[in-house]
């Protein structure tokens, strides 16, 4: 049960911190890029407390649930730093002139 709470507050202490607003996008980028590196640093403690689980347990942790799970994290964290910023919007020419 230790490894498992170990493996929730690793998570929540990595995510926290990303919860800070930053106007930057590049800032954002970055942000998102240490996040998904620290998710990939959470790998070998799962595989740490999976290699000590009781296979004979009723209720067992559900490691590839768990694994299945923060790699939808990173993929989606991934599209998103991925995803071309949106070019600036083209507005017909003012006219400047207003006397007639």
């Amino acid at each position: 049960m230790r490894i498992t709470q170990v493996l929730i507050l690793g998570l929540l202490a990595t995510l926290l911190p990303v919860q800070i607003s930053f106007a930057d996008a590049d800032g954002e980028r970055t942000a998102l890029a240490r996040v998904i590196h620290e998710l990939q640093a959470i790998e070998p403690l799962i595989t740490e407390a999976s290699s000590q689980a009781n296979p004979d347990a009723r209720i067992r942790f559900q490691y590839e649930w768990l694994r299945q799970d923060l790699s939808r994290m990173q993929q989606g964290i991934r599209e998103h730093i991925d995803t071309p910023r949106p070019e600036p919007r083209t507005f017909p020419p003012l006219r400047g002139d207003y006397r007639r």
